[in-house]
């Protein structure tokens, strides 16, 4: 048995999970002070089997985690479900074979594009699967038959359904990095034969989201930067669609950017953007606006795990505004909130937020890995979680 740092993983996950000794201690029937030796290394050099297990237990961890630094095994909601997967399937005859027979016409492949648009802000995610790729196959093959006289709106409309289909792929974060980055490009390829400044823009921040989700976070922000000083004359003149536009590649820089000191600024970018706007408009289906400014506030101070200071935020967000918000937009401050919450250690706060978030959006929690992550963390750091709680865990493909 490898009993080298037990101490120092068991001090790790109880940490993680939000408990202090006294916490841990009164799970484990134990005292303080057993729980500073176990941790110190005291305890660890030849330790019980059955302490250890009870530790895991109390943790919500596996054994297995106590006793190697290796990575721990794929959590539920980690892989992509087999709906994304259709997606992603669905991208090869776009860049190969298609179709047989004449394309859609323009204006029916709009109308399918406003209805996935609008089934990604309700958080519709299995009727996006399937409607998503018969309208990629369709604008791809309208693209290359278009006349001439509207050969950019075609490539416009096929760039915005490649954004759409990065936006999905994005929700499975890992599981899906790469194909959302081969996507991205598509989009801004598309975007770039459309000509149009207001597309090019969108296409930009899903690329830029893109390397962020590469792990690329600066190479994110210098991007999305440049994008945004390059078009900002073209977007300032197009009006709400335009600045909304601006806005976006702002909050998408300042996501990448957090952790670090620009990320603020950046913020601050957005929001004098927002106020020449001057209201919450859902142009391009963005919701930008000084509401969704500040969502983002709060999302950067979760990313810098500033609990605190993110409910604090939080708090100032007028809820009449907060409720002209999409469903999708919603569901994601209320696991904002929740993280914060963790953070601050205030965990039956972190399982309401949740629960709200899944009353809300189900798919937006339960089928994602990072809500779903989140919902482990507070199960495990809820010493005696409730009903709601553990079924909400079940739903997850957690053991509660």
């Amino acid at each position: 048995m490898d009993t080298a740092g037990i101490g120092r993983r068991i001090a790790y996950w109880r940490d993680r999970r939000g408990f202090t000794q006294e916490d841990f201690a009164r799970l484990m029937g134990q005292s303080r002070r057993w729980v500073q030796s176990l941790e110190g290394g005291q305890r660890q050099a030849d330790p019980r089997l059955s302490v250890l297990a009870r530790a895991a237990e109390v943790l919500h961890v596996p054994v297995e985690q106590l006793l190697s630094d290796q990575p721990p095994a794929t959590e539920a909601g980690a892989a992509p479900p087999a709906e994304v997967l259709a997606v992603v399937d669905a991208l090869y005859p776009v860049s190969g074979t298609l179709p047989d027979g004449d394309p859609p016409a323009l204006e029916v492949l709009h109308r399918r594009l406003e209805y996935c648009c609008a089934a990604f802000q309700a958080c519709h995610y299995r009727a996006l699967s399937r409607d998503l790729p018969p309208l990629l196959a369709g604008a791809q093959k309208a693209a290359h038959a278009a006349p001439r006289d509207r050969v950019c709106e075609a490539h416009g409309l096929l760039s915005r359904a490649l954004q759409l289909a990065t936006s999905f792929l994005h929700k499975y974060g890992a599981g899906a990095a790469v194909q959302a980055a081969v996507v991205a490009d598509r989009a801004l390829a598309a975007a770039e034969r459309s000509g149009d400044s207001v597309q090019i823009g969108a296409a930009s921040r899903r690329v830029a989201k893109s390397l962020m989700y590469q792990q690329r976070p600066q190479a994110a922000v210098d991007y999305a930067l440049e994008t945004a000083r390059r078009l900002e004359p073209d977007l300032s003149a197009r009006g709400p669609l335009g600045l909304s536009t601006l806005g976006m590649l702002y909050l998408n820089a300042a996501l990448a950017a957090a952790g670090r000191e620009s990320a603020g600024a950046l913020i601050d970018h957005a929001e004098d953007v927002a106020a020449r706007q001057g209201a919450d408009l859902d142009e391009d289906y963005t919701m930008f606006g000084p509401t969704n400014v500040e969502l983002h506030r709060v999302d950067m101070l979760v990313r810098f795990e500033d609990g605190w200071s993110a409910l604090d935020t939080a708090a100032g967000v007028e809820q009449a505004a907060l409720a002209g918000m999409s469903r999708e937009r919603r569901a994601r401050h209320h696991i904002a909130r929740a993280h914060a919450s963790l953070l601050t250690r205030r965990k039956e706060d972190a399982a309401k937020e949740l629960l709200e978030a899944d009353k809300l959006a189900p798919e937006e929690v339960e089928s994602r890995p990072e809500p779903v992550s989140l919902v482990k963390d507070v199960l495990g750091a809820t010493p005696q979680p409730g009903a709601q709680l553990r079924a909400l865990a079940r739903r997850c493909g957690l053991q509660a």
